[in-house]
């Protein structure tokens, strides 16, 4: 079916014609595309095309679509029940194996989205040092709750402003937002409000200003100033846990030690399921033990722990790690080398097989420095390579993920095919 069409119907029954934001395409302009299915590293259109996808669903499906060995752990568990909002022995399992790979998470709980994760760690973080602030980081997304749906305000160091309708001021009145990379800012606003900040939350590498990883000594940085004045470290790892090696980010690179994780995408195999998780004295004093309450019908859900269990074993089986990573940085040069040579602003910044296009020559560290790109630009080479069967990520400020479906005949492709766009933009 046409794409035009299907979008037409859907804004009539769905707000913008999506379930969610960005799939609009108002980052690049056009018709959003819609999928039918997906295989391996490829996706079908519903209007008849074949991709070569990037996207991957925004870096869950590290295996590529449709595993069959994860698909066929779904189906022998959906055969069993799939949902009784009771406790379920693979719930247990599941802890486990989260408790036994992520050294410093000694409990863990189930949630059923990476913004669930991230509301329940900074309520614990709150109601475990009887503080209210928080500090997040300038382009750093923690999901869609109200508190984090922040952005910086008139300065660079401030309480930060609403980002969204609907979030009223006192709602994000406690959170405070510095520069990501700019260790000098947080170490003001701790020497100014040390103790009214219960917790700093950060992505360890940034994800969703594009790919922006952390610079030397950022994170050990912030390890240091929240222990010296009793705030919890929360680092999110919706998408970095077991997506850079077999781990979170930061067991596998040691550049911190967080109180508090949470985790996402890659643990549920491809469906809704993410976990929040640190020190017992912490996790302790959740509900049912603790006075700070959480709770979701659906969390733990027996299909998304079957999946998640089922692509945790295939991911230590194949480690497929050092692949992508290879792969990743043979694409980033490729890309950064060709748009160099046919005289264009891009860069491709690249980490252990995820990667972003920078239409910018400037470094990018930070949110800042990101937004230095053309998105005019940017636009013009998405469509190029979508015309040509390539899917990358629909907007400037997001990264694009290798998965271990993809080969070197895949990277071959993208890097024929971006030359060709390269003439034409």
């Amino acid at each position: 079916m046409e794409h035009k069409k299907l979008f037409s119907r859907a804004r009539k029954v769905i707000p913008g014609g999506v379930n969610s934001p960005v799939r609009a395409f108002n980052g690049v302009g056009g018709t959003p595309v819609f999928v039918e299915k997906g295989k391996k590293q490829k996706i079908w259109t519903a209007d008849g095309r074949v991709l070569t996808d990037y996207c991957c669903s925004w870096g869950a499906m590290i295996l590529g679509h449709a595993h069959p060995e994860v698909t066929a752990a779904i189906r022998t568990r959906a055969a069993k029940g799939t949902t009784f909002g009771i406790a379920t022995p693979d719930e247990v399992v599941f802890a486990e194996r989260l408790c036994s790979l992520v050294p410093g998470l000694d409990r863990v709980r189930a949630v059923s989205s990476g913004t669930e994760a991230v509301m329940t760690a900074v309520r614990l973080a709150r109601g475990v040092t009887g503080r209210d602030w928080i500090l997040k980081f300038d382009g750093c997304y923690h999901g869609h709750s109200d508190a984090m749906l922040v952005k910086s305000g008139s300065g660079v160091l401030t309480m930060g402003a609403s980002s969204s309708d609907g979030v009223t001021k006192g709602a994000v009145a406690d959170t405070l937002v510095a520069p990501y990379n700019d260790l000098a800012a947080v170490k003001q606003l701790f020497a100014e409000h040390g103790q009214k900040i219960a917790a700093v939350i950060v992505e360890p590498v940034a994800g969703n200003m594009g790919l922006v990883p952390p610079q030397e000594g950022f994170l050990k940085g912030l390890r240091a100033i929240t222990s010296k004045y009793g705030a919890l470290l929360i680092c999110d790892e919706v998408i970095n846990g077991f997506r850079f090696g077999f781990s979170s980010y930061s067991a596998l690179y040691g550049d911190v030690s967080p109180d508090l994780l949470t985790l996402g995408k890659v643990i549920g195999g491809g469906l809704p399921l993410a976990a929040v998780g640190g020190k017992r004295k912490w996790m302790d004093q959740l509900a049912p033990d603790g006075p700070i309450y959480q709770a979701g019908t659906l969390s733990g859900n027996p299909l998304a722990v079957a999946a998640g269990l089922k692509t945790l074993e295939v991911l230590e089986r194949d480690m497929p790690y050092s692949r992508m990573a290879e792969l990743g940085s043979a694409l980033a040069v490729g890309l950064s080398t060709l748009a160099a040579e046919n005289g264009l602003p891009v860069q491709c910044q690249s980490f252990n097989g995820v990667f972003t296009l920078f239409c910018t020559t400037s470094p990018v560290t930070d949110l800042t420095s990101a937004k230095t790109s053309d998105t005019k630009l940017y636009a013009k080479i998405f469509h190029g390579l979508l015309d040509r069967g390539i899917y990358l990520a629909p907007s400037q400020f997001e990264c694009n993920f290798i998965s271990s479906a993809h080969t070197e005949r895949d990277i071959d492709e993208l890097l024929s095919k971006f030359e060709a766009v390269c003439r034409t933009v």
